[in-house]
């Protein structure tokens, strides 16, 4: 039987810069009946992800902008409670774009995979197995080119991303090196994620740092942060380094653009390469990394932190308390039934 009230975060208002709670609001709306080829899914884990501040911005970036007064977009996972699919039946664990919300209902179209992964927590599709670990997985070997004994450095290094980027780089043979906020997650960049060294960036003293940490330059930087972190790195680059450009989660606005050096002079005397990566490119790959990181995990040699939350109400404020940089380990919203 189709339930019959589903609690929504709908976008209230257009944020400046970083989403706050405030541009959110929590109603309660009717699950409509299924129609044909379409099932629902009751949503057990809500995700929280950096890109969501793009997602509700004012201008689109890859994305169509999250419309006032619709369902925030969010990769979610749960399990189909009804369906009129051929596709998809019953009790069969989805994860994919499904909203801030108790039930979606789909068609397919939003559904990114079925989790089969079922020696493994369903929490994990969102995060080491998800979007996170994906977007790692592709950005460090398909546009970061690491080779055995290359200087990896990562920014967010204990983030969902970053972590997972640090410990695949490891597996690649190379030395790595996290930039990270604060003694606990230098902590625990060392003796969970395992890199050769970290890096507390707002000890001060950065390039001096940079400079021990990776005294033969560094080959391969996954950028998550953009600004002054990334301009610190930029100077320590060494002759044909690859630059992943990830994220910009240190940028508050790209409107006007921020100040800072050009990267230009460092690409031409250093060689190297800048390129960005979005996962959403590669999507017909998604199963490959799914596969292969699923592998690391079970084998102990891929490590991962979540950070789970209970309640629908822990939504709102959820973006702009990873901004701040009070998660450790990737953030995840449960709803409990």
């Amino acid at each position: 039987m189709t339930p019959k009230n589903n609690r929504q975060v709908r976008l209230k208002s257009r944020p400046n810069g970083i989403p706050q709670a405030d541009n959110f609001e929590i109603v309660d709306a009717a699950v409509p009946e299924l129609a044909e080829r379409q099932f629902l899914v009751r949503n057990a884990y809500l995700s929280v992800e950096p890109a969501m501040r793009g997602w509700v911005a004012a201008v689109a970036n890859y994305s169509r902008p999250v419309g006032i007064g619709e369902v925030m977009r969010s990769f979610a996972a749960g399990t189909v409670v009804a369906s009129r699919h051929p596709g998809y039946a019953e009790g069969e664990a989805v994860m994919g774009m499904l909203g801030w919300q108790d039930y979606a209902v789909s068609d397919g179209a939003s559904i990114t995979r079925k989790v089969k992964e079922a020696d493994l927590p369903l929490s994990l599709s969102l995060g080491i197995l998800g979007l996170n670990g994906v977007t790692a997985y592709f950005g460090l070997l398909d546009v970061g080119q690491p080779r055995p004994g290359d200087t990896v450095v990562v920014s967010t290094a204990a983030g969902a991303v970053g972590s997972a980027a640090g410990q695949i780089a490891k597996l690649m043979g190379c030395r790595t090196v996290g930039l990270t906020g604060g003694a606990a997650k230098v902590k625990l960049c060392r003796d969970e994620f395992g890199y050769d060294a970290a890096i507390d960036y707002k000890a001060g003293k950065l390039d001096a740092a940079l400079a021990a940490a990776c005294p033969r330059g560094v080959d391969v930087y996954f950028d998550n942060t953009a600004g002054a972190i990334s301009d610190a790195v930029l100077r320590q680059l060494a002759i044909g380094a690859r630059i992943v450009i990830c994220g910009t989660a240190s940028v508050s606005s790209w409107d006007p653009p921020p100040a800072g050096p050009r990267v230009e002079r460092h690409i031409l005397v250093k060689r190297a390469r800048m390129a960005g990566i979005l996962v959403f490119d590669y999507q017909h790959r998604y199963e490959e990394a799914v596969a292969r990181l699923a592998a690391w995990i079970r084998e102990g040699r891929i490590r991962y932190r979540e950070e789970i939350v209970d309640g629908i109400e822990n939504c709102p404020g959820a973006i702009a308390e990873l901004y701040r940089g009070e998660n450790l380990g990737k953030r995840l919203i449960r709803l409990g039934r």
